[in-house]
């Protein structure tokens, strides 16, 4: 093995921290976003929309940003509307890389 490389495991004891001559990159730690379904019409797939605030680099506004996710559904409950926690995961498919983990908030049915 070479004397460059060092696995260290974080106080969580599921974090590693991988150093090489190189840089420190984090492995097993998964990102999580919160955002909106738009679309449930597929099987077992829901599309997510995450909006964030983004600081433009000159005029120092702050504007929108958001971004779709296709995120695995295995159960199907989720609706369009819902506000839902979606984890990073391995590749489910060649677009889906996301895994809804949690409900935040269920949408309003709609009274016509």
């Amino acid at each position: 093995m070479n004397d460059n490389t060092e696995n260290q495991v974080s106080d969580s004891g599921h974090a590693k921290t991988v150093k090489s001559s190189q840089s420190s990159i984090d492995v097993g730690v998964k990102r999580r976003l919160e955002g909106t379904i738009v679309s449930a019409k597929m099987q077992k797939t829901v599309v997510v929309s995450v909006t964030r605030f983004k600081k433009h680099p000159k005029y120092l506004k702050y504007y929108k940003v958001s971004r779709r996710f296709k995120a695995h559904d295995e159960t199907g409950v989720y609706k369009t509307g819902d506000k839902v926690l979606i984890e990073e995961t391995r590749p489910l498919s060649k677009e889906k890389r996301w895994k809804v983990i949690g409900l935040i908030q269920k949408s309003e049915p709609k009274n016509e």
